[in-house]
């Protein structure tokens, strides 16, 4: 790693490493969370502990909301815009003049601009507008048969598997990581065979959305987002010589109302951006989702009986267990979010996952219940403009691979202790552990 990845770090995590280190042990909650990986195994408890009757608490570097109320009107107001640029905005003028002299990561980041997580309108507007198309509605009914073909091939290798191995597997290494990166990698023409290669360089590069990395975790997040940008960068160079009828060639050549092309920041951006989401929330949903249905039997058994329950049994685990924690915006302007005051610039955290279990939104919020009936209330996907462009695909997936995994396996079990990720923003599995008895009909692994 160069001098100036050093200094980035030192300028940036490092010295929030520092901060979240001195709030922790003053004992705010929020740090807690931030800085321990066994408090984040079940952050819920300290995530209640900010649930004050005022709509912001104290967090560890901002107010953080946990209501659901004031985490959807912070979302949907034009006076707060995404973090982006302003990255560094707050911080000691030692610190902004050491990342001056540092300069920009020499790879795309998901967080920094031109990447649709990290900007406004118009950019973002004008992004999203050429990336929509493929995740419409009527687009994603279309991929449902083939995401069914995909969970049942990949089924019967896992079937095959655990015959070897005496009956047990991995569930996020052989199913739930494989099938919504190989249904992205199908729709935006990425080639299916690289796909534990991508899953490697994205497990590698998703702490990147965390603050107050150690310096041997941001080293792994640039070497893997380096190797990934040089792997996209050559792709959309072929690409140019040899489009496709995918979406990436789209990209490569797309042009907004008045005739502007992507840069090829741009377009790098986007395309990595696409890509990575397009798998990334979908296998922590399809984790937890299995996870909560091996914990809560009567559960199963209701979607075994009914099983058009299964759409809103995704939306539940999404509530319960959100894919994404938080995420963050920062004040355009003056204004005031339920009778507190907010200065231009200001940063607010929005705790996405304790949103979700807000006692005034949702009855017994803290109860997996696959019947509830405003599940799909959830804010999980964020909301307003930055709402999930793949939100609709990722119900999809889960739906199909959950329901899919429990129909072909009705005695699927946990086999031992699973391991979650250690990431802040992004929560799931990293590792589960099954045991595999197959059903008994003969034809279960022929079944579409």
């Amino acid at each position: 790693m160069t001098v100036r990845s050093a200094v980035r770090w030192a300028a940036t995590h490092g010295a929030m490493r520092l901060a979240i280190r001195a709030r922790a042990r003053a004992g705010n909650p929020d740090a807690e969370v931030l800085r321990d990986p066994v408090v984040r195994e079940d952050p819920h408890a300290h995530y209640e502990r900010l649930r004050t009757p005022a709509p912001f608490a104290g967090g560890a570097f901002a107010r953080v909301s946990v209501h659901h109320d004031v985490c959807t009107d912070v979302l949907r107001s034009d006076d707060f815009g995404q973090i982006g640029g302003n990255r560094t905005e707050g911080l000691p003028p030692v610190l902004r003049l050491a990342l001056r002299l540092a300069g920009p990561r020499p790879s795309v980041g998901p967080i920094d601009p031109p990447s649709m997580l990290a900007v406004d309108p118009p950019d973002h507007t004008r992004y999203r507008r050429l990336v929509s198309r493929a995740f419409t509605a009527r687009a994603v009914a279309r991929l449902r048969e083939r995401t069914g073909e995909i969970a049942h091939d990949l089924l019967d290798d896992l079937e095959r598997e655990a015959a070897a191995t005496g009956g047990q597997v991995d569930l996020v290494a052989r199913y739930a990581s494989l099938l919504p990166v190989t249904v992205i990698s199908e729709v935006l023409g990425v080639p299916v065979a690289m796909r534990e290669q991508f899953l490697a360089w994205a497990d590698g590069a998703t702490p990147s959305l965390d603050m107050g990395l150690s310096w041997r975790t941001h080293r792994e997040v640039e070497r893997n987002l380096g190797e990934l940008d040089a792997w996209f960068r050559g792709h959309l160079r072929r690409l140019r010589r040899e489009p496709g009828d995918d979406l990436l060639s789209g990209l490569v050549t797309a042009a907004d109302d008045d005739g502007a092309a992507l840069t090829e920041q741009e377009l790098m951006a986007t395309a990595a951006l696409v890509f990575g989401a397009g798998f990334e929330t979908t296998v922590n949903l399809v984790g937890n989702g299995a996870a909560l249905l091996f914990a809560h039997p009567a559960q199963r058994r209701l979607l075994a009986e009914d099983p058009s329950l299964w759409p809103n049994a995704v939306d539940e685990v999404l509530r319960l267990e959100s894919p994404v924690q938080r995420t963050g915006r920062r004040a355009r302007r003056a204004t005031e979010v339920h009778g507190v005051p907010i200065a231009e610039g200001d940063l607010v955290l929005l705790v996405l996952a304790a949103a979700n279990r807000d006692p005034r939104v949702f009855d017994d919020p803290h109860a997996f219940d696959v019947t509830r009936r405003n599940a799909r209330d959830h804010v999980a996907f964020s909301s307003g403009i930055h709402f999930c462009l793949g939100a609709a695909l990722a119900r999809m997936e889960g739906e199909v691979a959950l329901r899919a995994l429990f129909e072909r396996f009705p005695d699927l079990a946990a086999a031992g202790t699973g391991r979650r990720r250690s990431t802040v923003i992004l929560r799931g599995w990293e590792s589960l552990p099954v045991a595999l008895t197959p059903a008994l009909s003969p034809a279960a692994g022929l079944a579409r």
